[in-house]
């Protein structure tokens, strides 16, 4: 259903009488929007005063030539002109509860397919499966996720992949770690955990020891950094008034700031370091493991019997620990095609990007150069070991030979903008201008104090625990035994499970989803999970709510055969207000793949929620004056349920009947 979109058809053919120009006329009607006063509109044209220079005329009488041309008599009970111009349509509400009528019996709510489906490939989740997955991973699991299933349900076709990062250096980390630190029976009892443990231990000493590498240039960038505030203050006391030089001094100060707070930093992560005397002796007995490690890396790559073989033993139990996770968040992909896939294929680029006069050798590495950015992309180091730049072009190029995608988004973080501004240009040079490539960014998940969100120790906090918490509160909130016996529930442990579950998990997702994807957002349990405001846990009770008013029909007789061949009715503010929230469902799903924003989803369900409470304080549904009226209300309640349940799972959430 998209009344918005067959409004300006109505108003296409009126203007095409009245401009010649074709992108004013296409200006014209993205100005034609739903009404932010709905008291006064349901849509409102706001046209007439940008083309007063255009067709030399006063807005007023624009609008009237606009107005009596328009036909729009059997959509709209009303057609106005009010203030400077701006044309006020509200709808008939005959004409949307027909509309309504025709969505109820629609098994996709009323949303219609799009006439030109495209083939859309989406990227994302895409862990290092060395370790088991974190918080910081949600993000792009959820927001991935969502994406593909509005566009598939829009009807584009849609291939999924999760990238998975399974042959960098991180397992050239744990394989240096299981050769010399492994516990064998940690490892034989639980082998994911073990190789959890041994890749933080080496990766706290090639950090420790970056750390203590590093503080000679940082103590230098100290000084350097006095020199320019003492210099920059000398030219000061000679011109005290010359606003340049005063930018000057307050530059160098902010340049001192900055590198004594690195410097310092620094010093406290290696002073915290010193006090772990097993970190100290694996450093002192295993010095510059980062360049050992990058030789076990390398010669995994290079297909060493031995550490091929680890890597064999391992990758199975690693993919083990993150598929329960995604079995757990209901995530499936269409394929797992991580970095080892590509590995063969790596050597081919090498010699494409030479081909096309694209990559040069640079102090022994391979790189291409590329307009506007400072530093080149290198896709071949000196030891010969290639880089996930590489991969990325040979994924892209293997997409487009497997797949012919018309878009290709990556959902990862905005940290990585320059690498996929980089790769996207390489992959235009290459000639793969049929594929629109996207990288959608997202911002940060922090903890309640600002910060990226960690455990009270520092480390970064696991996904399962996460996941683990967020079902246990949602489990004291919505299964409390108080609020329960108010509400007339009697559920048995079983059953309070599954709504922990569904409530839980719903509430970390939503959670996410519900902030603007390029925004950091602050990871708080204790609203995520709670049954008022914009949660998931309220708009999964109001579905509940719907389905516990359409189980007391049944109890007293009032089964669907009898209702929902009933014509729906919009006689109260509140029903007509609630019709034409569910008549935007389309509408919205379209505005939020624009951009690739799921909040506006989780927002119109958030509307839709309150809309129907609000319908259920002021109407009678089961104690209607009628039984007509009654049945009207029903249907429409009935679609509401429908309309959540189906926005709540584009979002991957699931619902419960009763909560």
């Amino acid at each position: 259903m998209q009344i918005l979109a067959l409004i300006r058809e109505r108003f296409a053919t009126v203007l095409s009488e009245l401009i010649e120009d074709p992108k004013l006329r296409a200006s014209s009607l993205e100005r034609i929007v739903p009404s932010r006063e709905p008291q006064l509109a349901d849509y409102q044209a706001n046209i007439a005063m940008p083309l007063q220079k255009p067709l030399g005329k006063p807005p007023l009488e624009i609008a009237q030539s606009i107005v009596d041309r328009l036909n729009l008599t059997d959509i709209c009970s009303s057609v106005s002109i009010a203030g400077a111009g701006y044309i006020n349509l509200k709808l008939s509400p005959d004409w949307l509860a027909k509309e309504l009528d025709q969505a109820y019996i629609d098994p996709r709510v009323g949303v219609t397919s799009v006439k030109e489906p495209k083939t859309v490939v989406v990227d994302y989740s895409s862990p290092n499966v060395a370790k088991p997955m974190h918080v910081g991973h949600i993000r792009s699991t959820v927001i991935g996720d969502s994406i593909a299933k509005v566009m598939r349900f829009l009807g584009h076709k849609v291939i999924t992949d999760n990238h998975l990062g399974d042959w960098g250096t991180q397992f050239g980390m744990i394989i240096y770690g299981y050769k010399h630190f492994r516990n064998e029976d940690d490892y034989r009892a639980r082998p994911v955990a073990e190789l959890s443990r041994l890749y933080r231990r080496v990766q706290s000493v090639i950090a420790y020891q970056a750390a203590v590498a590093s503080i000679p240039r940082l103590e230098q960038g100290v000084e350097n950094a006095h020199r320019k505030v003492q210099l920059a203050t000398e030219k000061l006391n000679a011109a005290p008034n010359d606003k340049k030089t005063q930018k000057e001094v307050a530059a160098a100060n902010n340049g001192l700031k900055q590198a004594s707070e690195e410097l310092a930093s620094t010093q406290e992560k290696i002073a915290q370091a010193q006090s772990n005397p097993e970190l100290l002796q694996d450093s002192e007995r295993h010095p510059t493991l980062n360049e050992k490690v990058l030789g076990e890396t390398a010669a995994l790559h290079r297909g060493d019997k031995a550490n091929l073989a680890l890597w064999d033993e391992f990758l199975p139990h690693c993919q083990d620990e993150i598929h329960s996770v995604y079995r757990r968040l209901n995530i499936v992909f269409d394929h797992e095609f991580g970095e080892s896939y590509y590995h063969d294929m790596l050597p081919a680029v090498i010699e494409e990007l030479f081909a096309k006069s694209l990559a040069v050798p640079s102090d022994g590495a391979v790189c291409v150069f590329l307009p506007g950015f400072d530093a080149p992309m290198i896709v071949q180091k000196q030891d010969g070991a290639y880089l996930y730049a590489t991969t990325d072009i040979a994924t892209a190029l293997f997409r487009e030979r497997e797949f012919g995608p018309d878009v290709s988004l990556y959902v990862v973080d905005h940290r990585q903008s320059e690498h996929f501004n980089k790769l996207f240009a390489v992959l235009e040079k290459i000639g793969l201008v049929h594929t629109q490539f996207k990288h959608v960014s997202f911002g940060t998940v922090l903890g309640t104090d600002g910060k990226p969100f960690k455990t009270r120790s520092g480390s970064v906090v696991g996904l399962e625990s996460l996941l683990d918490e967020a079902v246990d509160r949602a489990w004291q909130v919505v299964c409390d035994p108080n609020r329960l016996k108010v509400a007339g529930l009697e559920m048995d442990d079983a059953e309070k499970r599954v709504v922990a579950e569904t409530v839980g998990l719903g509430a970390i997702k939503y959670a996410d989803l519900s902030h603007n994807r390029t925004s950091d957002y602050v990871f708080d349990m204790d609203k995520m999970v709670r049954l008022e405001g914009n949660t998931s846990a309220y708009v999964q009770y109001s579905y509940a709510r719907a389905q516990s008013i359409l189980r007391r029909a049944v109890a007293q007789d009032w089964t669907p055969d009898r209702w929902e061949t009933a014509p729906m009715r919009l006689a109260e503010n509140i029903e007509m207000s609630l019709g034409l929230q569910l008549s935007r469902f389309e509408e919205m799903l379209l505005q939020s793949m624009q951009d690739f924003t799921p909040n506006l989803i989780t927002e119109y369900l958030f509307d839709l929620a309150r809309l129907f409470s609000s319908f259920l304080d002021q109407c009678q549904v089961l104690k209607a004056d009628t039984e007509r009226e009654a049945f009207s209300r029903l249907k429409l309640t009935a679609l509401v349920g429908r309309t959540l349940k189906q926005g709540l799972e584009l979002l991957g959430i699931g619902v419960v009947d009763r909560m």
